[in-house]
């Protein structure tokens, strides 16, 4: 099965960045010659995914608005020889860009509902912002290839996510996977329970969830009759627990080195290695 869709939410205020973000959304600071956002639909690109939906807040259009087409500027830099520039500029143009806005900030759920009219594939690949696994395959490469590797009967309505081993310490600032050892084999891992968030000690484990996803379209059923938590939010980690009662949810232990651009160090440290 081919995934050809993608969500990436990006609707979050970037409080620890600013004042930065004030004028600035958090998604198009640089790493090298790209913005952080860039290097997300790069990954989708990879696997040949052509359509894809920002959910955005107000304010933060000039996210979807990097990547369209500049016919001016591609014209001038056509006319002074500047094929290499205008190739970058294009290379965008056979993507499918589609923009929602999440008017208000009431979770990672709440945000991929807003896309609900924009779905049609049975299985979306969902990004979130924030986080860049780089190795000999990015993070989506390896995703995809976990899940074309289930059996022929689950794949339609199997979720599989991203999972990294995180220390004791800090698994109350991740969502952990509760696995099947008799299930799981080798990074593969089948998921029996998921927890939010759990104090250190409380954890049913160290695999902590990271932004990246393989949903299928029923999750989109399940998260409006989930119910609220955590604040009054929606948060697709709940609409997960309740897919575990009747379909497959699945963790792949990456591999490679992820960098966490949500927070000023993370940032620092991948624009300082991948700058």
């Amino acid at each position: 099965m081919k995934i050809t869709q993608a969500i990436l939410p990006v609707a979050g205020l970037g409080t620890r960045f600013l004042p930065w973000t004030k004028v600035v959304p958090k998604e198009l600071l640089p790493i090298g010659s790209q913005p952080i956002i860039a290097h997300l639909v790069d990954e989708c690109i990879s696997i040949g995914i052509d359509d894809i939906c920002f959910v955005i807040s107000r304010g933060k259009e000039m996210i979807p608005q990097y990547f369209y087409a500049a016919p001016a500027l591609e014209h001038e830099l056509k006319r002074r020889g500047k094929h290499t520039m205008l190739d970058e500029l294009k290379r965008y143009d056979t993507v499918r860009l589609h923009v929602v806005y999440q008017e208000d900030q009431l979770g990672d759920g709440h945000a991929i509902l807003q896309a609900v009219p924009w779905v049609q594939s049975d299985t979306i690949a969902v990004l979130f912002g924030d986080d860049i696994i780089v190795g000999d395959e990015n993070g989506l490469q390896q995703l995809v290839r976990a899940h074309a590797g289930l059996p022929a009967e689950e794949r339609t309505h199997a979720s599989v996510l991203t999972l990294e081993n995180v220390p004791a310490e800090l698994t109350h600032k991740y969502g952990i996977a509760d696995i099947d050892p008799s299930r799981s084999s080798g990074r593969l891992h089948r998921i029996k329970g998921l927890v939010e968030k759990p104090a250190a000690g409380e954890a049913p484990s160290t695999l902590g969830i990271v932004g990246k996803y393989l949903i299928p379209r029923r999750i989109f059923d399940l998260l409006p009759i989930v119910a609220p938590s955590h604040g009054g939010e929606i948060r697709l980690v709940d609409g997960l627990i309740a897919h575990l009662k009747n379909g497959p949810v699945y963790g792949y232990e990456f591999a490679g080195k992820r960098y966490d651009t949500g927070s000023p160090e993370g940032y620092k440290e991948a624009v300082r290695e991948l700058g």
